[in-house]
Protein backbone atom coordinates (compact mmCIF):
# COMPACT_ATOMS: atom_id res chain seq x y z
CA UNK A 1 0.00 0.00 0.00
CA UNK A 2 2.76 2.41 0.97
CA UNK A 3 4.72 1.53 -2.17
CA UNK A 4 1.67 2.14 -4.38
CA UNK A 5 1.02 5.48 -2.66
CA UNK A 6 4.65 6.58 -3.06
CA UNK A 7 4.60 5.60 -6.72
CA UNK A 8 1.43 7.62 -7.29
CA UNK A 9 3.01 10.66 -5.67
CA UNK A 10 6.13 10.24 -7.82
CA UNK A 11 4.12 9.98 -11.04
CA UNK A 12 1.98 12.99 -10.14
CA UNK A 13 4.97 15.18 -9.33
CA UNK A 14 5.80 17.81 -11.96
CA UNK A 15 8.93 17.29 -14.02
CA UNK A 16 12.01 19.00 -12.70
CA UNK A 17 12.64 22.42 -14.18
CA UNK A 18 15.43 22.68 -16.73
CA UNK A 19 18.04 25.31 -17.33
CA UNK A 20 18.08 25.68 -21.11
CA UNK A 21 20.79 27.60 -22.97
CA UNK A 22 19.94 28.74 -26.49
CA UNK A 23 22.45 30.01 -29.04
CA UNK A 24 20.49 31.96 -31.66
CA UNK A 25 21.07 34.24 -34.63
CA UNK A 26 20.91 37.86 -33.52
CA UNK A 27 18.03 38.66 -35.88
CA UNK A 28 15.72 36.52 -33.72
CA UNK A 29 16.26 38.49 -30.52
CA UNK A 30 12.89 40.27 -30.22
CA UNK A 31 10.79 37.17 -30.93
CA UNK A 32 12.87 34.79 -28.80
CA UNK A 33 13.00 37.13 -25.81
CA UNK A 34 9.19 37.12 -25.82
CA UNK A 35 8.88 33.37 -26.35
CA UNK A 36 11.45 32.50 -23.69
CA UNK A 37 9.48 34.51 -21.15
CA UNK A 38 6.28 32.70 -22.16
CA UNK A 39 7.95 29.31 -21.86
CA UNK A 40 9.46 30.10 -18.46
CA UNK A 41 6.03 31.13 -17.16
CA UNK A 42 4.31 27.94 -18.31
CA UNK A 43 7.08 25.37 -17.73
CA UNK A 44 9.14 26.69 -14.84
CA UNK A 45 12.27 26.22 -16.96
CA UNK A 46 14.96 28.89 -17.04
CA UNK A 47 15.94 29.90 -20.57
CA UNK A 48 19.25 31.67 -21.18
CA UNK A 49 19.55 33.24 -24.62
CA UNK A 50 22.87 34.05 -26.26
CA UNK A 51 22.76 36.05 -29.51
CA UNK A 52 25.50 36.61 -32.06
CA UNK A 53 26.31 35.99 -35.69
CA UNK A 54 25.67 32.40 -36.76
CA UNK A 55 29.31 31.73 -37.65
CA UNK A 56 30.50 32.82 -34.22
CA UNK A 57 27.88 30.74 -32.41
CA UNK A 58 28.64 27.65 -34.48
CA UNK A 59 32.32 28.00 -33.70
CA UNK A 60 31.57 28.28 -29.98
CA UNK A 61 29.63 25.01 -30.13
CA UNK A 62 32.51 23.34 -31.98
CA UNK A 63 34.85 24.67 -29.29
CA UNK A 64 32.76 22.94 -26.64
CA UNK A 65 30.98 25.93 -25.10
CA UNK A 66 27.85 24.46 -23.44
CA UNK A 67 24.53 25.06 -25.21
CA UNK A 68 21.33 23.07 -25.52
CA UNK A 69 19.71 24.53 -28.65
CA UNK A 70 21.22 26.15 -31.74
CA UNK A 71 19.09 28.30 -34.06
CA UNK A 72 21.04 29.29 -37.14
CA UNK A 73 20.53 31.82 -39.92
CA UNK A 74 22.51 29.54 -42.25
CA UNK A 75 21.87 26.01 -43.45
CA UNK A 76 25.58 25.72 -44.25
CA UNK A 77 26.67 26.21 -40.65
CA UNK A 78 24.04 23.80 -39.37
CA UNK A 79 25.29 21.30 -41.96
CA UNK A 80 28.83 21.83 -40.67
CA UNK A 81 27.80 21.09 -37.10
CA UNK A 82 25.90 18.01 -38.23
CA UNK A 83 28.93 16.68 -40.10
CA UNK A 84 31.02 17.23 -36.96
CA UNK A 85 28.46 15.41 -34.82
CA UNK A 86 27.84 18.54 -32.77
CA UNK A 87 24.04 18.50 -33.10
CA UNK A 88 21.36 15.85 -32.65
CA UNK A 89 20.49 15.34 -36.31
CA UNK A 90 17.15 13.71 -35.46
CA UNK A 91 16.03 16.93 -33.74
CA UNK A 92 17.02 19.19 -36.63
CA UNK A 93 14.17 21.10 -38.26
CA UNK A 94 13.70 24.05 -40.59
CA UNK A 95 12.05 26.39 -38.09
CA UNK A 96 11.55 29.68 -39.91
CA UNK A 97 11.82 31.36 -43.27
CA UNK A 98 12.21 34.99 -44.24
CA UNK A 99 11.73 37.00 -47.41
CA UNK A 100 13.37 39.97 -49.06
CA UNK A 101 11.51 43.26 -49.34
CA UNK A 102 12.10 46.60 -51.01
CA UNK A 103 12.24 49.28 -48.33
CA UNK A 104 11.45 52.95 -48.94
CA UNK A 105 12.06 56.14 -46.97
CA UNK A 106 8.73 57.36 -45.62
CA UNK A 107 5.36 56.39 -47.08
CA UNK A 108 5.40 54.76 -50.51
CA UNK A 109 3.08 53.39 -53.14
CA UNK A 110 3.04 49.57 -53.37
CA UNK A 111 5.01 48.10 -56.25
CA UNK A 112 5.10 44.67 -57.85
CA UNK A 113 8.70 43.49 -57.64
CA UNK A 114 9.34 41.61 -60.86
CA UNK A 115 11.02 41.78 -64.27
CA UNK A 116 8.70 44.60 -65.38
CA UNK A 117 9.62 46.90 -62.50
CA UNK A 118 11.12 50.16 -63.82
CA UNK A 119 13.85 50.16 -61.22
CA UNK A 120 16.02 52.69 -63.08
CA UNK A 121 13.08 55.08 -63.25
CA UNK A 122 12.29 54.49 -59.58
CA UNK A 123 15.85 55.18 -58.50
CA UNK A 124 16.34 58.10 -60.90
CA UNK A 125 20.05 58.13 -60.10
CA UNK A 126 19.51 57.90 -56.35
CA UNK A 127 21.01 55.27 -54.05
CA UNK A 128 19.81 51.72 -53.39
CA UNK A 129 21.13 50.57 -50.00
CA UNK A 130 22.13 46.91 -49.73
CA UNK A 131 24.20 44.85 -47.31
CA UNK A 132 27.58 43.80 -48.73
CA UNK A 133 26.59 41.89 -51.86
CA UNK A 134 29.59 39.55 -51.83
CA UNK A 135 29.60 38.49 -48.19
CA UNK A 136 26.52 39.40 -46.11
CA UNK A 137 23.61 36.96 -46.66
CA UNK A 138 20.99 39.68 -47.16
CA UNK A 139 23.20 41.35 -49.75
CA UNK A 140 24.02 38.06 -51.47
CA UNK A 141 20.34 37.15 -51.66
CA UNK A 142 19.44 40.66 -52.79
CA UNK A 143 21.93 40.65 -55.65
CA UNK A 144 20.80 37.20 -56.73
CA UNK A 145 17.16 38.33 -56.71
CA UNK A 146 17.93 41.37 -58.85
CA UNK A 147 19.95 39.25 -61.27
CA UNK A 148 17.18 36.65 -61.54
CA UNK A 149 14.66 39.40 -62.33
CA UNK A 150 17.01 41.00 -64.88
CA UNK A 151 17.30 44.17 -62.81
CA UNK A 152 20.89 44.00 -61.57
CA UNK A 153 22.52 45.85 -64.47
CA UNK A 154 20.31 48.90 -63.94
CA UNK A 155 20.58 48.69 -60.17
CA UNK A 156 24.33 48.17 -59.78
CA UNK A 157 25.46 51.78 -60.49
CA UNK A 158 23.14 52.99 -57.71
CA UNK A 159 23.99 50.37 -55.08
CA UNK A 160 25.36 51.76 -51.80
CA UNK A 161 26.78 48.86 -49.81
CA UNK A 162 26.44 48.78 -46.02
CA UNK A 163 28.00 46.57 -43.39
CA UNK A 164 24.77 44.77 -42.50
CA UNK A 165 21.00 45.04 -42.78
CA UNK A 166 20.78 47.26 -39.70
CA UNK A 167 22.94 49.81 -41.50
CA UNK A 168 20.68 49.50 -44.56
CA UNK A 169 17.58 50.22 -42.47
CA UNK A 170 19.29 53.22 -40.87
CA UNK A 171 20.33 54.63 -44.25
CA UNK A 172 16.77 54.40 -45.56
CA UNK A 173 15.11 55.62 -42.35
CA UNK A 174 17.32 58.71 -42.28
CA UNK A 175 16.90 59.38 -45.99
CA UNK A 176 20.55 58.81 -46.89
CA UNK A 177 19.24 56.29 -49.41
CA UNK A 178 15.61 56.44 -50.59
CA UNK A 179 15.41 52.67 -51.07
CA UNK A 180 16.98 49.53 -49.64
CA UNK A 181 16.73 45.75 -49.71
CA UNK A 182 16.33 43.96 -46.38
CA UNK A 183 14.52 40.99 -44.87
CA UNK A 184 10.86 41.26 -43.94
CA UNK A 185 11.82 40.75 -40.29
CA UNK A 186 14.14 43.78 -40.41
CA UNK A 187 11.36 45.89 -41.89
CA UNK A 188 8.94 44.72 -39.18
CA UNK A 189 11.43 45.60 -36.44
CA UNK A 190 12.04 49.02 -38.00
CA UNK A 191 8.32 49.78 -38.14
CA UNK A 192 7.89 48.68 -34.53
CA UNK A 193 10.73 51.02 -33.55
CA UNK A 194 8.99 53.91 -35.29
CA UNK A 195 11.53 54.30 -38.10
CA UNK A 196 10.37 56.41 -41.04
CA UNK A 197 10.16 53.59 -43.57
CA UNK A 198 7.63 51.57 -45.53
CA UNK A 199 7.66 48.35 -47.54
CA UNK A 200 7.02 48.83 -51.23
CA UNK A 201 6.81 45.13 -52.07
CA UNK A 202 8.13 41.60 -51.59
CA UNK A 203 10.66 39.94 -53.86
CA UNK A 204 9.38 36.70 -55.42
CA UNK A 205 10.39 33.70 -53.33
CA UNK A 206 11.86 31.97 -56.38
CA UNK A 207 14.11 34.90 -57.25
CA UNK A 208 16.75 33.85 -54.70
CA UNK A 209 17.76 30.91 -52.56
CA UNK A 210 15.37 30.22 -49.67
CA UNK A 211 16.15 32.12 -46.47
CA UNK A 212 15.80 29.37 -43.87
CA UNK A 213 16.54 29.32 -40.13
CA UNK A 214 17.24 25.73 -39.02
CA UNK A 215 17.18 24.71 -35.36
CA UNK A 216 18.44 21.65 -33.50
CA UNK A 217 19.36 20.28 -30.11
CA UNK A 218 23.07 20.28 -29.40
CA UNK A 219 24.55 16.80 -29.15
CA UNK A 220 25.56 15.36 -25.79
CA UNK A 221 23.04 17.34 -23.74
CA UNK A 222 20.63 14.44 -23.11
CA UNK A 223 17.79 16.11 -24.98
CA UNK A 224 17.68 19.08 -22.65
CA UNK A 225 15.67 21.88 -24.22
CA UNK A 226 13.46 19.58 -26.29
CA UNK A 227 10.29 21.06 -24.80
CA UNK A 228 11.29 24.62 -25.63
CA UNK A 229 12.34 23.64 -29.14
CA UNK A 230 8.94 22.04 -29.73
CA UNK A 231 7.25 25.13 -28.29
CA UNK A 232 8.94 27.24 -30.97
CA UNK A 233 6.87 25.38 -33.59
CA UNK A 234 3.57 25.90 -31.72
CA UNK A 235 0.67 28.16 -32.67
CA UNK A 236 1.56 30.53 -29.81
CA UNK A 237 5.09 30.89 -31.16
CA UNK A 238 3.80 31.29 -34.71
CA UNK A 239 1.93 34.47 -33.75
CA UNK A 240 5.06 35.99 -32.21
CA UNK A 241 7.33 35.07 -35.11
CA UNK A 242 4.86 36.28 -37.73
CA UNK A 243 4.50 39.61 -35.94
CA UNK A 244 8.26 39.98 -36.46
CA UNK A 245 8.05 39.24 -40.19
CA UNK A 246 9.03 35.56 -40.12
CA UNK A 247 7.15 32.55 -41.48
CA UNK A 248 6.97 29.47 -39.24
CA UNK A 249 7.59 26.33 -41.29
CA UNK A 250 5.76 23.02 -40.77
CA UNK A 251 7.46 20.81 -38.18
CA UNK A 252 8.63 18.06 -40.50
CA UNK A 253 11.63 15.79 -40.38
CA UNK A 254 14.42 16.98 -42.70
Amino acid sequence: MRLAFALAIFLAAPAAAEEVTVFAAARLRIALDDLAAQWEARSGDEVTLSYAGTRRLAQRILDGVPADIFISSSQDWMDELQVEGAIDKDSRRDLLSNMLVLLAHGPSEPAVIGPDLDLAGLLAGRRLAMAMVASVPAGVHGKRALMTLGLWDEAEPSVAEAGDVHDVVEMVARGRAPFGIVYASDAAAARAAGDYISVMGDFPADSHAPVIYPAALVAGRDGRGEGFLDFLSSDDARAVFEAQGFTVLPDEAP
